[in-house]
């Protein structure tokens, strides 16, 4: 069964859990196409990624002689589906945050997708995030009828569902899957309740060189480190005000910010203000490798978001055995075990940040392998990419149409 997964941009730093996600449904005898709105020209660090670019379509790749084509050739081979699609992409511009001319685009983008899936034998269409990417699978499923289902991982489209017009989405969809017990309550909310039995919990997952990687103890060093995107959300300014508490009250500690964002030059302001420049590194980009060796050189890997879906780096840093200081928002507490695997505290507070850190500071390397063993056990229970893949390879399967409906 030859499948297609679509995501706005493609590879990314980011999103290698898409990328593992697509290899486990391969290894399961899927064959997958990778599409992607745009990215070809992205700078990327991991030589992973880049192999997946080389085999990846793009649509805003073409040229306008080409999408045009697409539009003139959806419109002749199905006036009634076009229509419909038409309609249906006028309809979403209604009470969305984008003006008209994206919807158009977006219906541009589905028929330049669903000529590619026809002429591919595809039978279900899969995008991640329900955003622009799930509005372009719903157009391709009106414009060729094939089905068609979408991942959610918020914040983004919890904290605009309306905006992100969730319900309708929802409502075309063969199904749609939330990362968390958490985020199928978040779409619960947002889809009519005669669909909540479509809506369903695939986990992202973690391949063997995590899952089946070899202990490494706990370095007896004072080093913690912080890996994600340098942005509000994460809540890097709040981790460098906890760090000034801890410098203050005379606590030795290293941290290093494994990675790079929008808000790169105010947390270097923040660090020289703050007289943090001989504690805190930060790494910029960084990839798959170079990740692996910041959380093993670390006792600790503290993330203070705000607002989340379920971290991927907090799965990667429990299977290397490292404990995890983080906020109990979304689905974090459904992985993360206070007292076993790590540490959680309400976002936000300082107070209980600084207090997470110095125990973790004080805690022996011994105990603190112990807490490393019980996360890589949690996070070999329920984030197995193979067997995370094997729960949507059956959804797919069960909702593709047979030979004799097509």
């Amino acid at each position: 069964m030859r499948i297609a997964y679509l995501i706005s941009l493609y590879p990314k730093v980011s999103h290698s859990f898409i990328r593992r996600e697509i290899h486990a449904l391969e290894s399961l005898g899927l064959q997958v196409d990778r599409i992607s709105i745009r990215g070809w020209d992205e700078a990327l660090a991991d030589a992973e990624d880049i192999a997946e670019r080389a085999i990846t379509r793009y649509v805003l790749k073409q040229s306008a002689v080409e999408l045009a084509g697409a539009v003139v050739a959806s419109l002749v081979a199905s006036p009634r589906r076009f229509w419909r699609a038409l309609s249906a992409a006028i309809g979403m511009a209604s009470k969305s945050d984008r003006s008209l001319p994206y919807h158009f685009i977006y219906l541009l983008e589905a028929c330049c997708i669903s000529r590619w899936l026809q002429g591919r034998d595809v039978r279900h269409l899969h995008a991640h995030f329900g955003t622009n990417p799930a509005e372009v699978a719903m157009l391709v499923h009106m414009l060729c009828g094939v089905p068609y289902s979408f991942t959610v991982h918020g914040p983004d489209e919890f904290d605009r569902p309306q905006f992100a017009r969730l319900r309708d989405k929802a409502r075309h969809a063969a199904f749609v899957v939330g990362v968390s017990s958490y985020g199928r309550s978040q779409l619960l909310r947002w889809v009519d309740d005669d669909q909540w039995g479509q809506v369903q919990v695939v986990h992202c997952g973690l391949d063997a060189s995590f899952l089946n990687a070899a202990p490494v103890p706990v370095p007896d060093v004072p080093r913690m480190v912080c890996i994600g995107r340098l942005s509000g959300q994460k809540g890097q300014l709040i981790l460098l005000q906890a760090a000034a508490v801890l410098m203050n009250d005379g606590v030795p500690f290293e941290l290093v910010l494994a990675g790079d964002g929008e808000m790169r030059g105010v947390i270097e302001a923040a660090i020289a203000r703050l007289g943090l420049a001989q504690r805190v590194r930060i790494t910029g980009w960084v990839d798959a490798a170079q990740v692996r060796e910041e959380l093993l050189a670390a006792r600790a890997m503290v993330l203070p978001s705000f607002a989340e879906g379920l971290p991927v780096v907090v799965m990667e840093a429990m299977a290397l055995g490292r404990p995890v200081l983080t906020t109990y928002i979304a689905g974090i507490p459904e992985l993360v075990q206070p007292g076993l695997t790590g540490w959680l505290f309400p976002a936000g507070d300082v107070d209980a940040l600084v207090a997470a850190m110095k125990e973790c500071l004080a805690t022996p390397t011994a105990e603190l392998d112990r807490m490393g063993a019980s996360a890589r056990e949690r996070v070999r229970e329920r984030h197995d990419a193979v067997r995370e893949a094997s729960k949507l390879a059956r959804l797919m399967t069960a909702t593709a149409p047979s030979e004799a409906a097509r």
